[in-house]
């Protein structure tokens, strides 16, 4: 089997300016929507742009309907994971196979909308890091006490003050975004380790919809005991953190003007 490396090789995403990553598990009676969504999405995308789907190790059809979207159509690409990582691995791997300038991530269940894109879009000049934070939540009251607390608790022990740091609608400066340090569960913490690099933030609201296909892949324990340890994680991952700048060198020659 082929094995593919990145190393300094070229990929189709250089040729946008805005690569939305959709990680995909299990997601297969989603994919038509999905591919709906971004048909209406990019002719008014304020940014060139085009979809990255990563395949999480599917064993439904996900990976099939997906090769059909990306062979039939253009501005529609795909990696496939050869078993499943868990959402953590999918975003980074997208992150790390995007050329463009900027970079964005939104859910396979489509809870979010891609025309959100370009509220997000419209700050991410002057933020390395834009979200979204959703209004008029569509969950369970389950799962919103559970979001509420474990974001209480991040904000508690990270000192970041992203309101709805679980919001699966995010853009980002691609540069950035490849140097934050990556863990699994790391989706959660991405305000404080751009905080770490010294990014900027913002936060908008965005809309947010009840999931109306496939099954979530979430429950109590990635919900809520995970980011706790999560959190843990973080603390110990800050305290050790190396960030630094060049101020001098005699490596590299001066402009001429």
């Amino acid at each position: 089997m082929r094995r593919f490396k990145l190393g300094n090789m070229k990929n189709k995403t250089s040729d946008y300016e805005f690569t939305v990553v959709v990680p995909v598990y299990n997601e297969a009676p989603n994919i038509a929507r999905i591919e709906q969504a971004f048909d209406d999405f990019l002719p008014i995308s304020v940014r060139h742009t085009c979809v990255l789907f990563v395949n999480d190790g599917s064993v439904d059809e996900s990976l099939s309907l997906i090769r059909n979207i990306c062979a039939s159509k253009p501005d529609y690409y795909y990696i496939s994971f050869e078993h499943n990582a868990g959402l953590s691995a999918a975003l980074k791997a997208g992150i790390d196979w995007c050329q463009s300038p900027y970079v964005g991530y939104i859910d396979a269940d489509l809870q979010t909308s891609p025309r959100d894109f370009n509220q997000l879009l419209a700050y991410i000049s002057n933020h390395e890091l834009v979200s979204g934070i959703r209004t008029g939540r569509k969950d369970s009251f389950g799962k919103r006490l559970q979001s509420k607390i474990a974001n209480s608790f991040r904000r508690w022990m990270t000192g970041d003050t992203a309101q709805d740091t679980g919001c699966p609608l995010k853009v980002m400066h691609t540069d950035y975004a490849q140097r934050v340090p990556f863990f699994n569960g790391m989706h959660r913490f991405l305000p404080a380790l751009f905080g770490l690099l010294g990014g900027r933030f913002m936060q908008v609201p965005v809309q947010h919809f009840p999931r109306v296909a496939g099954v979530s892949k979430f429950h109590l324990s990635n919900r809520l005991i995970g980011p706790f340890v999560d959190c843990f994680v973080f603390r110990w991952m800050r305290s050790r953190f190396l960030n630094y700048t060049v101020g001098e060198n005699n490596l590299c020659e001066p402009d001429s003007e």
